[in-house]
């Protein structure tokens, strides 16, 4: 005779197959070279953006309390040599690295969570209601985000959160079309249409059977999305458009521009925000590739 499982039990074997799905994504993702070389210059990056206030301490962005000269070059005591102010270049880039990665992160996040909602729902309804979606989000797609973006962040205000909402609210149809085809190949499946004979409305549909079977794709497609939200960041930034109270990648380019770094010859200033841009880029995008080839073998992604 068998006996009834209790919520204790069923909750416990839920964790027990989480935590076995994750060890089987790290077992296969390990196999990746490229994918474990950008998870390891992230977390080194991560690490440093994180100890910066212990490390260089907040003073290092003060223009009264510069410890140098304008425009030194890299020496001992300055590696990376000084800024228009006298400020110490590797202090404000490792200081730098935390909005850099903050904006990223968020308006990733915030891309990918519209794209996901207006994608699932699109899917979910079909119809009338599915074609004014789509050709919503084509119109989207077809408008230049960097020139939106650009719009967005002029006619508000200028502040870190002002570009977390400019890259977010225009960098989402992408998203929402994979999302999008990936939920009517799910609600194809016999079980969904066993749910809806069950009773299960269309929020529980999508909530618990749908989105479940979606979030790699919205996984993989967030950790992809990181390097362009940084990228996009660090342009506007460099035209002006960022916070200026803070001190970011794209803020540091723009104030080598006005200091003249570039007809000077003073390449110190340029090239460290330039090439730890690249750098954090192309990490992301080499564990996206990876994310991408442990959920979905089919593409043949190389490692």
């Amino acid at each position: 005779m068998t006996t009834a499982k209790t919520p204790a039990t069923t909750t416990s074997l839920v964790w027990q197959r989480r935590r076995a799905s994750v060890a089987r994504f790290w077992k296969q993702y390990r196999t990746h070279r490229a994918g474990l070389y950008g998870l390891t210059a992230l977390a080194l990056i991560a690490l440093l953006a994180l100890t910066a206030p212990l490390t260089v301490g907040a003073d290092v962005q003060s223009v009264t309390e510069a410890p140098g000269t304008a425009l030194e070059s890299p020496s001992a005591e300055f590696p990376l040599g000084t800024d228009q102010f006298g400020r110490s270049l590797l202090g404000l880039l490792i200081w730098g690295a935390r909005i850099s990665l903050l904006v990223g992160l968020l308006a990733a996040a915030l891309s990918v969570a519209i794209g996901t909602v207006v994608g699932i729902i699109a899917g979910h309804y079909g119809g009338w209601f599915s074609t004014v979606v789509m050709r919503i989000t084509d119109w989207f797609l077809v408008m230049p985000t960097l020139v939106l973006a650009i719009v967005l962040a002029t006619v508000m205000s200028r502040s870190m959160w002002t570009v977390v909402l400019a890259i977010g609210v225009t960098s989402w149809p992408t998203t929402a079309r994979l999302v999008r085809a990936q939920t009517i190949a799910v609600e194809s499946r016999p079980y969904i249409e066993r749910a809806t004979a069950l009773g299960g409305g269309h929020g529980h549909v999508m909530s618990r059977h749908v989105l479940p079977n979606v979030m790699p794709l919205v996984l993989a497609q967030t950790t992809l999305g990181i390097s362009t939200a940084i990228l996009t960041e660090a342009t506007l930034a460099f035209l002006g458009l960022g916070d200026p109270t803070v001190v970011s990648w794209g803020g540091m380019l723009q104030d080598a521009r006005e200091a003249g770094a570039v007809s000077s010859g003073h390449w110190w200033y340029l090239a460290p925000p330039g090439i730890a841009i690249a750098l954090v880029a192309l990490a992301f995008t080499l564990c996206g590739r990876a994310v991408e080839a442990v959920l979905n073998p089919k593409l043949g992604v190389g490692r």
